[in-house]
Formats: C-alpha cells, structure tokens, sequence
C-alpha cells in the first residue's frame, strides 16, 4: 500500500541538536471497560503505568505450542538468507525472527485469537491491524540485550507512524528471572517523548535490529527519565503476557547466565493510525518490518 506523508509531525526527532522532551496530550487506553476484557480498574492502571501484565496468560500447553514454533522457525535452512531472519553479530545466533505470522499459522492464529485481538482492540480504541511482528531470542551465556528505547520514536521516525495510538504484546515461552535479561520498563514514561539527535543513516534498520544506535535517547535523557519514573522489570513464569504502550522506555540486559528467554512479540496498531512516509528517514523500513497493509484483523 503506497502512503504519503500527510500527517502533522508532532513529535520531531532525529535532530541536530538536544531538544526538550514533549510531553504527549493523547491516551495511552482509548477504550472504555464495555469493549473488552480489561476491567476499568486494569485500563486505569495501565493509563497510568503504560503496561500491564498477566501471569498465565497462555497455558502450558500453548507455551509448547508456540515454544515448538520458535525452534522450526530458527532451524528453517529456507530463512537463512531471508531478510527475516536477524542475527546475532557477535556468535551469528538467530535474534529474531520477523513477520512470523506469515511463516506460521499457528502465531497466526494467537494473533487473532479473542483473548489478544479483543484486549489490543480495547487499549487502541479501535479495529487493528499488525504493525509488526517477530519471535525473540536470548540464548544462554551469550544473548544479547536491547539498549533503553521507545519503539514509538523509531516507527514514527522511520516508518511513518503518526501517533502512539498502538501497543504491544511480549508472551514469555521461557521463564523470566531479574537476571536472564528480562524486559525492564520505565513506569510513566509513556508520557514522555523523548526526542533523539542525529540523522537516521540509508539502510539502517539492516544494523539497527542486531544493535541499535541511531534514535536512542543519550545518557543524560534516560538518567532523567530514570530519576523521574524509576524502573519495573517483567519478571515471572513462561506464560505470561506484558502489555506495553509503544511509547514506554524500556530494554534489556544480556542473558549471562544458563537460563535461555525467549517471547513472542505483536504489534496492534489501531486502523486510525496508519502509517504515512517516514518523518525522520529517507525510504520507509521493508514490509516485513513495518507492515503497510492496513486491513484490520478479525
């Protein structure tokens, strides 16, 4: 689908200079507590926290399932030269896997499953459609983390996304200790956007998805969103299910010890939030990346 940027830029970024964090006027839960499961205390807190979790979100027979699903999808000999697959740079491990619901019918299905369409549909106020897709990674010893980020500051810059009116799934298929490189989140900072300086290079979602650098806040910005909104971590068994703004600050350690983590990861974006050219990229990331077809899931 051929898009044209026709929306306002409200949240400049990719810029020359350290600018002033914006602070953001639209909701986080643009639904109320008759759309969905989420009751109106869970939608209240996730307002104001910017995530949400839910132990035992999937049962143990789904984390086999989908856990089954990970290890074809990185033993498949047919995606080794395809752009899906990502990764490691230093030990040449898969990091991720991407467009996973076109490769699997089975996370296919999870993603328009009730009990995950209904609660993304809920929180975004609207039908949906996937933004982005991908199973995660973290080897034992040797996995490596994801720098402090908020994903909405690169799809806004470099695929086109107006507005943090999206959010994101992580389901843990691998128990989730506070030393394993768990996800850890700003509570809060969903709140804030924080501008990044320096130009978005040709191409560079081809390094940016082993090791992101370009569009990531300095260290001066996330010691102030740190000193603000502290620091949560996604802990507890495989199972279950984090629920993000995708504007929240959050990353991940390295996996130095010998338990593995992996996730499966979707992105709800609403269908009233499409995307448009990028704001801060010459060419828009490939499909596979960000998805430009915008039929809403059912």
């Amino acid at each position: 689908m051929t898009t044209t940027k026709t929306a306002e830029d409200l949240f400049p970024t990719r810029l020359t200079q350290p600018s002033d964090f914006i602070t953001r006027t639209q909701p986080t839960v643009w639904g109320s507590p008759d759309d969905g499961p989420f009751t109106e205390t869970e939608l209240g807190a996730h307002e104001q926290r910017g995530f949400t979790i839910l132990d035992n979100f999937i049962s143990a027979d789904e984390v086999a399932l989908y856990s089954g699903e990970l290890d074809r999808l990185a033993a498949d000999t047919a995606l080794q030269n395809d752009d899906r697959m990502v990764t490691e740079r230093s030990t040449g491990t898969v990091r991720s896997v991407f467009e996973v619901e076109k490769l699997s019918q089975v996370l296919d299905a999870l993603a328009r499953s009730p009990k995950v369409l209904d609660r993304a549909g809920q929180i975004v106020g609207s039908d949906v459609y996937l933004h982005q897709t991908r199973v995660n990674y973290m080897p034992s010893f040797t996995g490596t983390g994801f720098y402090w980020h908020s994903d909405f500051e690169t799809w806004h810059a470099e695929d086109g996304m107006p507005i943090p009116r999206a959010v994101s799934l992580s389901i843990a298929l691998t128990d989730n200790y506070p030393f394993n490189g768990g996800l850890m989140v700003m509570p809060g900072s969903h709140r804030t956007f924080v501008p990044a300086v320096g130009e978005t290079p040709d191409n560079n979602h081809e390094q940016s998805l082993q090791a992101q650098e370009a569009g990531v806040p300095s260290h001066a910005a996330i010691t102030a969103m740190a000193e603000k909104y502290g620091i949560d971590q996604f802990t507890g068994g495989a199972g279950g299910a984090l629920w993000f703004d995708s504007n929240i600050m959050h990353g991940s350690g390295n996996n130095i010890t010998p338990y593995p983590r992996s996730n499966v990861f979707m992105v709800f974006n609403s269908v009233e939030n499409t995307l448009v050219e990028p704001f801060a990229a010459n060419t828009a990331r490939p499909g596979h990346i960000a998805n430009r077809d915008f039929t809403a899931l059912v």
